[in-house]
Parts: C-alpha cells; structure tokens; sequence
C-alpha cells in the first residue's frame, strides 16, 4: 500500500488552461468568418463583376454594415454526391464581427442569398476566434 501514494500523484489531472485574451489591450474578442462564393453559374457561365457587385452591396453589407474585405481566388470543390472535382474562380470574403447573438443568422441569410438567388449547391464557410482592432 505504501507504494500507491507515489503512483496516484502522476494521475492528477491537469489545471485548465488560463483563459484566452487577447495580444493587445486595445483588441476585442471577434469570431472571423472566411466565405467562399463560386462564381460559376451551372447552365449560363461565370457570375459578371457586376452581378457579384450588387449581391455584395445589397445582401453582404446589409448582414455586415460595419465591414468585410473581398478578393478573388481560385477555387476548387468536390461534389459529395457525384464526387466531381469543379475549379472555378472563387469570391471570398472575409469578416470579422463580434460574437453577438444574431452573427450565425447573418452568416446563414449571406449563404443562403447566394445559393438561392445564383443556384449553388455550396458555399464554404469557415468560422474561428480572434481577437481584432481597427
């Protein structure tokens, strides 16, 4: 019995870890969301520059008034049902907005918009913690 004191002690369980906060006082807490908006259209060709203006400015600012950043890229996806590889010219756009209640129904009416109003089957989102000042 003497020797189980010893062996108990390496089985106590780790402190949590301190809680997070962030680099510089002048931060705040914001969840950042990267969305991934491809731009060709199934049966008709690539979204026009203007056509992703006007989504942007009617649907992207009136969820996200405060700010966003947008630029290209080149996308690629795989269809889960066929397993077709799709490359194509990609908008992402990326926000960082604090983490209040509503942010998920705004991301969702973003998604949402773009896949109903161009016809997608997806639109890539990927959300983390941050800390930002601006």
């Amino acid at each position: 019995m003497g020797q189980a004191v010893p062996a108990l002690a390496g089985c106590i369980a780790p402190s949590a870890p301190p809680p997070y906060s962030c680099l510089l006082p002048s931060q705040q807490r914001m969840v950042v969301a990267e969305l991934f908006f491809g731009r060709n259209i199934r049966g008709r060709g690539a979204l026009s520059g203007a056509e992703w203006a006007e989504f942007a400015a009617r649907i992207v600012t009136a969820n996200f008034p405060e700010g966003f950043t947008v630029s290209d890229g080149n996308g690629q996806w795989q269809d889960p049902a066929t397993r077709e590889i799709t490359r194509q010219p990609t908008k992402i756009v990326l926000v960082a907005a604090p983490p209040t209640p509503d942010l998920s129904v705004r991301l969702s009416r973003v998604v949402d918009a773009y896949k109903t109003r161009f016809h997608q089957q997806s639109v890539g989102l990927i959300t983390r913690d941050s800390c930002a000042v601006f």
